[in-house]
Formats: C-alpha cells, sequence, structure tokens
C-alpha cells in the first residue's frame, strides 16, 4: 500500500511561503506543513493553518541558520553577533560536543520552540529540523526525550533510495544528498525504540531547491510501497529575509498545484495525509 505525506518546510518563514502553502494545499497535493515558530511571518502561517483544518502541521525546529525562540543573550554560545543562530553547522556540533554550556542551551531552546508550538494550539503532526540537524547524535537525543512530553508522534529520518530519483529522472546521477547516512539509520533506530512513526523513505533530498513539476510527477509516478514523505519548499517568489540562495521557490509551489502531479497520484493510488493521519 501507497502512503504519502507532501510536506512543505519553512511554514512562516515569509508570506510568499504562506501563500505558496494555502494554494498547494487548497489547490493542489500539499497535504503538511512544517511550522518556524519564531520566524516573521509565523503569526500569519498560524492564522492561515487554522483557516485550514485539513492541513496537517507540526514543528520545524530551529537550531541552526534562523531565529531563535528565547532571547539571544540567553545563548551565547548557539547565536551570533547577527541575532541568528548560528550558520557555522560543523563547529556549532563540536561546540555541542565540548561544552556543556551549549548543550543546556540547546536543551532549553529547543524546548521553547516546543513550548511555542503547543501556544498556536494547533495538533503536532510531525517534528523536523531546518537544515536536517535533529539527525546530530546529540540534538537527536534531546529532541527525543523533550518532545516526548510535548506529544511528538512522528519524526522526518532523511532517507532516500537513490533508485527512485533514477527511474524519476532517467540518466541523472543525484548528488550524496547529505553526508549524514550513519546518523539518520541511528536516528531510525531511537526514533522507533520511542514509539515515534517515521516515513519509510523522504524524497527531496538531493534536489532540495529543484524539486521541479517534472521531477515531482516523475517521484510520484515511481513511489514505492509503504509510508513515503516528499518535502519542499514553495513561495510564490524569491527576495524575503532567511531565503537559500539558489532555490527554485516558484517552481516547487507549481510543483505542488501541476495537475501531472495530481494524476500520478491518483494513478498510484496512493492514500495521501499528515502522518497522524496514518500513526
Amino acid at each position: 500500500m501507497k502512503r504519502l505525506v507532501v510536506t512543505a518546510d519553512d511554514f512562516g518563514l515569509s508570506l510568499q511561503v504562506n501563500d505558496a502553502v494555502e494554494q498547494a494545499h487548497r489547490e493542489g497535493i500539499l497535504t503538511a506543513a512544517s511550522l518556524m515558530v519564531s520566524a516573521p511571518a509565523a503569526t500569519d502561517a498560524v492564522a492561515r493553518a487554522r483557516r485550514m483544518p485539513s492541513l496537517r502541521v507540526g514543528l520545524h525546529l530551529v537550531m541552526v541558520e534562523a531565529w531563535p525562540t528565547l532571547p539571544a543573550s540567553d545563548l551565547p554560545d548557539l547565536v551570533g553577533a547577527d541575532g541568528l543562530i548560528r550558520r557555522d553547522m560543523g563547529r556549532l556540533g563540536l561546540d555541542l560536543a565540548l561544552k556543556p554550556s551549549a548543550r543546556r542551551q540547546l536543551s532549553a531552546e529547543i524546548a521553547a520552540q516546543f513550548e511555542a508550538y503547543r501556544a498556536t494550539g494547533l495538533p503536532l503532526d510531525h517534528v523536523n529540523a531546518h537544515k536536517h540537524f535533529h539527525v546530530h547524535p546529540l540534538i537527536a537525543g534531546r529532541v527525543l526525550a523533550i518532545g516526548r512530553g510535548y506529544g511528538m508522534r512522528a519524526i522526518r529520518v532523511p532517507r532516500e533510495p537513490r533508485a527512485v530519483l533514477r527511474a524519476a529522472e532517467p540518466g541523472c546521477e543525484p548528488k550524496a544528498a547529505l553526508d549524514i547516512a550513519p546518523w539518520a539509520a541511528l536516528l531510525a533506530v531511537r526514533a522507533r525504540q520511542a514509539g515515534l512513526l517515521i516515513p519509510d523513505r523522504t524524497l527531496g533530498l538531493a534536489w532540495s531547491g529543484a524539486m521541479t513539476p517534472a521531477r515531482v510527477a516523475g517521484l510520484l509516478r515511481h513511489l514505492p510501497d509503504g509510508l513515503t514523505e516528499l518535502y519542499t519548499h514553495p513561495a510564490t517568489g524569491a527576495g524575503f529575509p532567511g531565503e537559500a540562495p539558489g532555490y527554485a521557490y516558484a517552481a516547487e509551489r507549481d510543483a505542488l498545484v501541476a495537475p501531472d502531479a495530481i494524476t500520478a497520484i491518483e494513478r498510484a493510488g496512493a492514500v495521501t495525509g499528515g502522518f497522524s493521519d496514518f500513526s
């Protein structure tokens, strides 16, 4: 049986993102969105989510390169001079291993983001993280421990089979998605031990920021059995704070409302929804 969650990350990052999420859910195949609780347009995103109860919303934890929820003064090891959580993931990961103070600040920030999400009153469909930083073993342990107290029931495990990409785009040589394969496998084990629902595979890693209509439709035509999460970064346009350079935001929005994508899901016989619909 094919089960499919189609997710938009960075919900709340900008009005352009929020507009695309709403359009893709109302007119297309989008079933879920991951909320950045302290991003500039988070309040607008929550208001839209309340008007769209069929959209399953989860928490997009921010632990790198974006706005913290706690005051920057409470996070001296994590936040840079610009007031954003640091961009240097490698060094930040090392600091978390070496500095007890950094780990305490991280735990406090994760809890604050869960608390901010709870304050929205929205059901918590799933949890994932900006840049997939939750696969870091030290971060994963804190997310799993803290999330339990906030009703976390599903978490993204970023593992993408190369065979599906090659079937979707014959002749392609997809780049390595991330150097996280062992960490993702460890996260899968820990999540299952915690009783959480995880996808069998996550599509959108190698082509992050380039999930064009042709690629999305191709992936959906070759959808394997089991639970698949296909995640995207839609927006109606670029030019907003926090955007990722080079991302084809509008093309990813177009992919979610394209007739070919809608038809591909129908022909695959896939059941769509959020993680909470399959738990």
